[in-house]
């Protein structure tokens, strides 16, 4: 049986982005935008950081006007906790490899991870833990499945 999509001709000139709702791509985009902060609490962002937020941007589907508008203002952009544990492990996952795109993890980055971490919705007395096994998973070499299926 084929889509009853494919036949419905509003939408045949749709991207695939524009399948996603406006509060989906929000989400996105502050995710980035927490990426983001974690590359920058150092101060600077290394080539493999920016390395790492250009894929990041790419497979969240956030433009180039969009990341530098997100680089620009980089408060602007709140932590919005999922609300599935699957998803939180993902963000978790990617917040993870950002402190490590660098192959250093500093202390500005892991007090921002702590916050993060609970902004995601994790339990505020179990943070230090779950970041210690993150780090772990990733320095490991985890892929996102394996980091997932460790917590």
């Amino acid at each position: 049986m084929i889509p009853f999509f494919i036949f419905n001709k509003k939408y045949t000139n749709m991207s695939f982005s524009d399948l996603y709702t406006p509060g989906f791509k929000s989400r996105n985009k502050d995710h980035f935008a927490a990426i983001v902060r974690i590359a920058l609490a150092d101060g600077t962002i290394s080539k493999e950081e920016e390395a790492f937020i250009n894929r990041t941007a790419i497979n969240l589907e956030i433009e180039e006007d969009e990341v530098a508008a997100i680089m620009a203002n980089i408060e602007a952009h709140p932590i919005n906790p999922p609300s599935s544990k699957q998803r939180r492990l993902e963000r978790l996952y990617d917040l993870s490899r950002m402190v490590y795109a660098d192959h250093i993890a500093d202390e500005a980055e892991k007090k921002l991870m702590h916050r993060l971490v609970i902004g995601l919705g994790f339990d505020a007395d179990q943070v230090d833990a779950i970041i210690e096994k993150s780090f772990k998973e990733i320095l490991k070499g985890s892929d996102e499945d394996e980091f997932v299926a460790a917590f």
